[in-house]
């Protein structure tokens, strides 16, 4: 599972697809969730970041 992160917050999702201007965000049955352009995201995370005790990656 990964984790768009953007000013607003995050949305969840299985899977995303690159395309010229942004990600396009699907969840675990493949359903289109949400279009997110580059401009508006501040970071792409994998759930595994959210258990590590690392706080630089927070």
């Amino acid at each position: 599972m990964y984790r768009a992160i953007l000013p607003e917050g995050q949305i969840a999702c299985e899977r995303y697809d690159h395309t010229e201007n942004g990600l396009e965000l699907y969840d675990g049955g493949d359903q289109f969730l949400a279009f997110v352009p580059y401009s508006n995201l501040h970071a792409l995370l994998d759930e595994e970041v959210y258990e590590e005790d690392d706080r630089s990656v927070m």
